[in-house]
């Protein structure tokens, strides 16, 4: 009579497996809770395709009067904000497909952002342009 071969323990593999994939799950899901929009009327994001934004997108948020740039970072996240009256200039580089801004401001360092796309970066700097217009005219003050 033949005797079945001895089981084999698998126990440790599959618990293995499950610990990283439980692990795994929750990185995706801190990744995708970090690269949520911020709140705000004008949100532009920056794509993931490119340098810098792979893992948290950059997004800019523009109100009737400020500039918002939010960079979201493993633990916390990077805002700068500036008032419409202290943009100074707004150059758009555009490649391709994607675009880098360059907001110059008084008296701030200058807001830079790799990976709009062209059409955002080019409404981004119409929008900036007509908001600072309108402050302007009605007499507004910094």
């Amino acid at each position: 009579m033949q005797t079945p071969p001895p089981a084999t323990d698998n126990t440790w593999l599959l618990s293995t497996i499950v610990i990283f994939g439980g692990i795994l799950a929750l990185l995706v899901n801190y990744i995708i809770w970090k690269g949520r929009s911020p709140k705000g009327d004008h949100i532009f994001r920056t794509s993931r395709l490119t340098k810098g934004n792979r893992i948290f997108p950059v997004y800019f948020v523009v109100s009737q009067t400020s500039v918002t740039k939010t960079q979201p970072q493993w633990i916390g996240k990077n805002e700068e904000s500036v008032h419409i009256a202290h943009v100074s200039s707004i150059e758009v580089d555009t490649d391709v497909i994607f675009s880098t801004l360059h907001i110059e401001t008084s008296g701030h360092n200058p807001m830079i952002c790799k990976g709009l796309r062209k059409g955002d970066a080019v409404k981004l700097k119409q929008m900036i342009e007509r908001l600072q217009l309108e402050h302007f005219k009605g007499g507004g003050r910094a």
